[in-house]
């Protein structure tokens, strides 16, 4: 899609500002009435909030948790508060806590076929004062056993799941599975690493996150058919450490099912690893975050998150590479979002027993409606950013959102680019089963500056590379379509992206749909080789459905009150128990 990345002068002004990491945008959460009064007894009036009509479309408020911050630590002893958080039982845990707020998912009640319920939609527009609690773990606690939620596709590709125990003492042991196809249903082989990892301090770079060093022990691989071994013996080149390494494999003829195979070893000082393409860079930079998922007929329930650090998508890198983004998260096997078919069996299976997940029904790719991130997106290079695309199946045009932040909560906005263009049919991609490559074509772009750096960046930029003639001004969009794009920000026009994408359901119903991941160093998918082979986190349907060949909605403004999934606003439903419940409340305020 468009390329909205910010050029090494502003990406510099970032990092400047973000020296000191100060501490990111923190906000109270409320108190929850118990989980048996319903969804929506949390509904409070008071002086600024809305009308009770209005917060009928969102989430009940969450539970208080203690708020604080840390810029800055040497280990996880340094800082030590109590926090006893719902659904932990008794017991307190040691650590502080920066309560960040995310785009909230909007309720609606829908009465059909005689019946009321709640049912959760993303909104299509993300307001700022519409927010869910979100709190972020400083320093992060990783002890326990972390998860993936699904199948999980790496550049290459590599379709593989992950399941990582850290224990006390600074110990963990990871378990890496591998599988032949997207499904993640045909093991190929599996790593399982042991070692050491050290929280250091947090990160100078990526704001929100906490550096870290590891040392591995021990690493082995189990090959689960002999089309594995050839696979991965194939990678070896010819210098003397692969030649070396090689001796280590058995040859195929010799492949025996179950049999472990040592690739590194601390003691021995061997170490594989590198020469087979395997890292476990991805522990250098580390996020915990806590989050509540809403619950249609009951409260809350506690998701706990482990974000740790991306995969460079040229292979060649990644030996060298330190993360300055976030892959796929894992979750907590005792606070895991549901329904989660996964996780049981990831919390199950060691290197001699990969798990095989549940059967999918694939969806085939029909482009429509409108889609939006369900959260703050981290990209490489210092980017937070949030995306919302409305595809327009009856000519095969798109237009889409790129809210640029300057804080991982998205809640201090830089810039916004609006870009737009038209698409290719999709065909199926023979290098990433399961996906669809496009092409895309960008024709127009519009720059609104959302903050005073970069307004000024704008105004001292050259007048013919950015815009035209003109003063730039806060908040004031302005079209960069004449002036070929706008250099200041890395916008070219016309500009085309070869795209990746795939489309599915989640298991609660809900359409995702996933688009190429952008390439580390910055550049663009412009040619067919630099095609995604891997992609970025999943947007959701916000509105419309997907296939959807309608007409294309009329224009919204930005900040416009969220749309529901069925594409309205809040219900018309159910009107009397709307005013049931402010009468109920306002009763409640006398007593």
């Amino acid at each position: 899609m468009a390329r909205s990345e910010t050029n090494p002068e502003l990406r510099q002004h970032t990092a400047r500002g973000l020296g000191t990491v100060p501490s990111e945008t923190v906000q109270a959460a409320e108190t929850l009435l118990p989980a048996g009064a319903g969804a929506l007894s949390g509904l409070r009036s008071g002086p600024g909030s809305e009308t009770q009509a209005r917060r009928l479309c969102f989430p009940p408020p969450a539970p208080s948790l203690p708020v604080g911050t840390q810029p800055g630590f040497r280990d996880a002893g340094d800082v030590q508060t109590n926090l006893r958080s719902q659904g932990q039982g008794p017991g307190s845990q040691t650590g502080r806590y920066e309560v960040l707020t995310l785009p909230a998912r909007t309720v609606e009640a829908a009465g059909t076929a005689g019946r009321d319920r709640l049912r959760w939609a993303p909104p299509c527009q993300q307001p700022a004062t519409n927010r869910a609690p979100v709190t972020a773990l400083l320093p992060p606690r990783l002890e326990g056993p972390w998860i993936s939620t699904g199948c999980e596709v790496r550049p290459g590709p590599e379709f593989l799941t992950r399941s990582y125990t850290f224990f006390p003492g600074r110990l963990f042991r990871a378990y890496q599975f591998y599988y032949r196809d997207p499904l993640c249903r045909d093991p190929a082989h599996s790593l399982v690493i042991k070692g050491k990892v050290r929280l250091r301090r947090a990160s100078w770079v990526t704001r929100g996150a906490t550096e870290a060093d590891y040392h591995l022990h021990k690493a082995g691989i189990v090959f689960h058919s002999r089309h594995a071994l050839l696979d991965i013996t194939g990678r070896l080149d010819r210098t003397q450490a692969s030649q070396d390494c090689a001796q280590q494999l058995p040859p195929a003829r010799a492949w025996v099912p179950g049999a472990l195979y040592e690739l590194l070893s601390a003691r021995a000082e061997r170490n594989c690893m590198a020469a087979l393409g395997f890292t476990m860079h991805e522990l250098s930079l580390v996020r915990v975050q806590r989050r509540l998922q809403p619950q249609p007929r009951a409260g809350p329930r506690l998701v706990e998150e482990l974000y740790l650090g991306d995969i460079h998508t040229d292979q060649a890198e990644r030996r060298h590479y330190r993360p300055t983004g976030y892959q796929r998260p894992l979750q907590s096997a005792l606070h895991h979002a549901w329904p989660c078919p996964a996780c049981g069996l990831l919390a199950r299976s060691d290197e001699h027993h990969p798990p095989v997940l549940p059967a999918q029904t694939a969806l085939p790719l029909h482009l429509g409606g409108r889609w939006v991130s369900p959260r703050c997106e981290v990209r490489p290079a210092v980017l937070f950013l949030t995306r919302l695309f409305t595809f327009h199946g009856h000519n095969r045009s798109w237009e889409g959102y790129y809210h640029h932040f300057s804080d991982p909560a998205c809640r201090q906005p830089t810039f916004t680019v609006y870009a737009a263009g038209r698409y290719t049919r999709g065909t199926p991609s023979t290098k990433v089963l399961g996906g669809t490559e496009l092409v895309f074509q960008v024709t127009k772009a519009r720059v609104t500056p959302m903050d005073q750096a970069t307004t000024a960046m704008l105004n001292f930029s050259e007048p013919s590379s950015c815009g035209g003639p003109g003063t730039w001004s806060l908040g004031t969009e302005r079209d960069v379509t004449a002036t070929n794009g706008c250099l200041p920000l890395g916008i070219r026009l016309p500009h085309m992206e070869y795209e990746l994408f795939r489309m599915e359901q989640d298991p609660l119903g809900q359409s995702l749909l996933f688009i190429g991941q952008r390439p580390t160093d910055g550049s663009s998918p412009d040619t067919p080789e630099k095609r995604p082979t891997s992609y970025q986190a999943p947007l959701v349907l916000c509105s419309g459905v997907a296939g959807d060949s309608s007409q294309p909605p009329p224009h919204r403004p930005l900040l416009q009150t969220p749309l529901l999934h069925s594409g309205g606003r809040c219900p018309h439903g159910a009107p009397l128990l709307l005013l049931l419940l402010v009468l109920s409340l306002a009763f409640l305020q006398w007593l």
